[in-house]
């Protein structure tokens, strides 16, 4: 019997629920689909793509030490699962559940033959639910509903050989998909291992102490950089759960947000594209010749704002940024300039490794202030005192060198201290004059 693995997001051999039921039954073929009409408008991003070429990469040497190889596809993931399935006279499709809009479409489309299996989450969405039984619209209660799923069960062992069919089906050659990013500044690659051996790895050497501080300071490495392992699936969530321990509450809650994520999407799919509040499609954001050019300014780090733009710089050379700085420069496009959230959020699609459909939508909104669980409009992030209060100056020196010979106390706003070198930019709008505008337009949503 034959069977077919169908691989998205969970390219991984360790705790792959789907990998172990269809070994169980007979020959597994695995095979990975780029689908890039699926997703439309959400195709994956540049910075996604150069990871996900070296993470294929690494998934196929796992299987062929396994005694398998990763089959590869392009096209429409339905039709091709469905001819190969055919082909192969493969009685069923197992693969592990997904909550993007596109995947529950293709998903309910192949119907009985797909097997699905829950496997990237602490506990399955469609578990965690109100008393009415919906999806949580809000993450504390959400966390709080969570607990009567945990922990989660111990992650599966990875089978110690998966069976070969008889005759492998052909394959697309990875490198003929032309994933890696040829723009400038990407050419060279990103400082990222991707793959399940390195994501192991950094489990293996978790050290959570001090997380809760740590992980507000972009100077230091206080985070796990474990989200884009988690995002392709090189780690399952449970896994990552049980490498830390129950002292690592802060730590265990940011792991659940991702599922929480999830639970927004399944009930709103358009999450991504709406405003979780209709009354803020009133909201007047700014457009026109000078709108585009500040948005540029933003994307290229240029704001005149140091703690800004080094958050924008680092995510275009690195594919990442620090999550306290996320927050800051969201804040900023949305507030300060006055400018669509969704401008953002398409933008760190194109340029994060670990661009997720839920989680960027529900941070985004969480910021603009839009969404169903979010921040009040009016709440503005000062960034200037938020570089401060986080001791950001050496993070500033290091993504944004024409200020790397600024004493301490000019870093976080180099106006203020009256050095601002030649080369760097003016601020783009003033801190109050940004907050009052802003105000204003939110007056106008109530």
């Amino acid at each position: 019997m034959t069977t077919l693995l169908w691989l998205r997001q969970d390219l991984r051999l360790h705790d792959q629920p789907a990998l172990v039921a269809a070994a169980h039954q007979g020959a597994v073929i695995p095979v990975y689909i780029l689908d890039d009409e699926a997703p439309g408008a959400w195709r994956i991003g540049g910075a996604q793509r150069w990871w996900l070429h070296h993470s294929l990469a690494a998934l196929d040497k796992a299987l062929r030490d396994h005694g398998s190889r990763l089959i590869l596809r392009r096209g429409d993931a339905v039709a091709i699962l469905n001819e190969m399935a055919d082909s192969v006279e493969a009685e069923a499709i197992h693969a592990i559940c997904h909550y993007e809009p596109w995947w529950r479409k293709a998903e309910a489309t192949l119907g009985e033959r797909l097997c699905l299996h829950d496997g990237n989450h602490l506990a399955p969405p469609e578990q965690v639910t109100t008393g009415a039984g919906g999806q949580f619209r809000i993450y504390s209660a959400f966390w709080k509903g969570l607990q009567a799923h945990l922990p989660p069960e111990k992650p599966l062992h990875a089978p110690d050989a998966i069976p070969a069919p008889d005759q492998w089906p052909g394959s697309d050659k990875l490198a003929d998909w032309n994933l890696l990013p040829t723009k400038p500044d990407w050419s060279g690659g990103f400082d990222w291992t991707p793959g399940e051996d390195e994501a192991r790895r950094k489990i293996a050497g978790l050290e959570l102490d001090g997380y809760d501080d740590r992980r507000n300071l972009p100077s230091e490495e206080g985070t796990s950089r474990l989200s884009p392992h988690l995002h392709f699936g090189e780690i399952s969530p449970r896994a990552v759960w049980h490498a830390s321990s129950a002292h690592d509450v802060t730590f265990r809650k940011e792991l659940a947000w991702r599922d929480f994520t999830d639970g927004v999407v399944l009930a709103l799919p358009d999450y991504a594209d709406k405003n979780g509040r209709a009354a803020f499609d009133k909201l007047p954001w700014r457009s026109g010749k000078a709108a585009e050019n500040d948005l540029r300014a933003w994307q290229t780090g240029r704001t005149g704002y140091p703690i800004v733009d080094a958050g924008m710089r680092q995510l275009w050379q690195s594919g990442w940024m620090h999550n306290r700085v996320r927050m800051i420069t969201a804040s900023f496009l949305i507030k300060h300039l006055l400018i669509d959230w969704r401008e953002g959020e398409r933008w760190f699609w194109d340029c994060l490794v670990d661009a997720d459909y839920g989680n960027n939508a529900v941070n985004w909104q969480w910021v603009a202030g839009t969404g169903i669980d979010a921040n009040m409009f009016g709440r503005i992030m000062a960034p200037l005192s938020q570089s401060e209060k986080f001791d950001a100056g050496d993070y500033i020196r290091e993504w944004v060198p024409e200020l790397k010979d600024l004493p301490d106390d000019a870093i976080h706003d180099p106006d203020a201290g009256g050095c601002r070198p030649g080369g760097y930019p003016a601020k783009l709008i003033g801190h109050r004059e940004a907050r009052e505008r802003a105000l204003a337009a939110g007056r106008k949503v109530r």
